[in-house]
């Protein structure tokens, strides 16, 4: 039995999303004991990632609630352009960040927050590409290879993926969620 046995996580999918910050978190999480849900705009569609591996969506993210998740997870890649133009996904990363509960985004995950609304006051990293991004969302971008600020956890790219995980699985054991 893992560490987040009974825990449930969303995480978001979308074509041209990020295979390694898609595929590693999950299977990670899986390993634990946690239930992956991957959310995208439509239920049983196969989505291709930046260098063709498929994934298909588990939900679609118009059926899913914020309540029913411990956690959200964001991959990067170009997906989370797309993504954050939903209002639903806006509305889900807003509702589970202001009930406490985590919310990891890496690389262009960023993306989906700064859309959200929730970056404003917060520390975290990203891939440059996105560094003004964020500060002129009202964060504070650090180029480290992952930065916890109570709810969120962020990192940069794929490399990162090891220190990352190791936060994001601490932060979802050391929270009542």
């Amino acid at each position: 039995m893992g560490v987040l046995q009974g825990k449930t996580v969303l995480m978001f999918v979308e074509d041209v999303y990020e295979d390694q910050e898609l595929w590693y978190p999950r299977y990670r999480l899986e390993e634990e004991g946690a239930r992956v849900v991957v959310a995208g705009p439509h239920k049983g569609k196969t989505y291709v990632s930046k260098h063709g591996y498929p994934c298909t969506a588990t939900a679609s993210l118009d059926e899913v609630r914020a309540e029913d998740f411990d956690m959200l997870v964001i991959p990067g890649g170009f997906a989370p352009d797309k993504l954050r133009r939903l209002d639903s996904v806006k509305r889900l990363t807003r509702e589970i960040h202001e009930a406490g509960k985590p919310v990891a985004h890496i690389c262009h995950g960023g993306w989906i927050p700064i859309s959200a609304g929730i970056m404003k006051g917060f520390t975290c990293t990203s891939t440059p590409g996105i560094k003004d991004d964020l500060v002129n969302a009202g964060a504070t971008w650090v180029d480290e290879e992952v930065v916890v600020d109570r709810n969120q956890i962020s990192s940069r790219k794929p490399g990162d993926l090891p220190a990352f995980m190791k936060a994001v699985i601490a932060v979802a054991t050391s929270r009542q969620v």
